[in-house]
This record gives C-alpha cells, structure tokens and sequence, in this order.
C-alpha cells in the first residue's frame, strides 16, 4: 500500500506520522481526500475535524482551528494555532467543542475590552474638547 507522511505543527509542538495512507479534511470549496503521491496541494482547513489512517487501522481524528495544509513530495504539512488528534470520534468531538466555546468566549470578551477602551477615548476626547475648545 502506497504511504506519506503527516506533519502536524502548532504553536508549542509538532509531531511527524509516517505510515499514512489517507487523509480527509475540508477546505472552503468542501471536503477532499488526499492519497499517496498526490499531485502538489495547498489549501486553508476550516475549523472541524480532518481525518487520516494508517495502514488498515481505524481512522484517527485530527481536530484544529483552522489551518494550512500543504501537499509536496508525498507529505503532508498542516500548520494551526493548535491540534488534537484522537482515535475517538466522541472524544475528540467533546474536546473540538470545549475548544470552540472557549474561543468563542475569549472574542467576546477581547470585543467587549474594545468597546470599553472606545467608550473611554470617546468620554476622554470629550473631556478634552470642553477643556480646550479643541475642534473633532
């Protein structure tokens, strides 16, 4: 059976599989697979689940926030903030969802700082112009 390599590289670590016989992520245009000695590849992940196998073992889960994958010489590079990768579908599901929602969480209130740093320059200004006639 023809076999690429996955390398798989984050913010904090990177791991190198060998032995990999397909994979299976999504990109904009939708899902697409990837086997051995695939022509030259670049893409950019969404944030989901992909997939790959080894050998005739059961799919293993890969979650990430989004990512780029590229596909030359017969590996795979995938490139993200962060990954996970699981045999578990539900496992790993649980986890992509814990992750989503904490992202999730952390813009909203990245946004809501924004909007309290905006409504202080604007009550500053404000302050200022009564102070000095100074013109917006």
């Amino acid at each position: 059976m023809n076999r690429f390599v996955l390398n798989l590289f984050d913010a904090s670590h990177e791991r190198r599989i060998n032995g990999v016989t397909s994979f299976v992520g999504e990109d904009a245009s939708g899902s697409f697979g990837i086997k051995a000695h695939h022509a030259r590849f670049m893409t950019t992940l969404v944030f989901g689940l992909a997939r790959f196998r080894l050998d005739s073992d059961d799919w293993q889960y890969l979650a990430l926030p989004g990512a780029v994958a590229y596909f030359n010489n017969n590996e795979l590079t995938i490139s993200t903030r962060h990954f996970l990768v699981d045999t578990d579908l539900e496992r790993i599901s649980t986890l992509l969802e814990e992750q989503l929602i904490a992202e999730e969480e952390n813009l909203r209130a990245t946004r809501e700082s924004l909007h309290r740093m905006e409504q202080a320059m604007i009550k500053r200004m404000l302050t200022l112009k009564r102070k000095t006639g100074w013109q917006l």
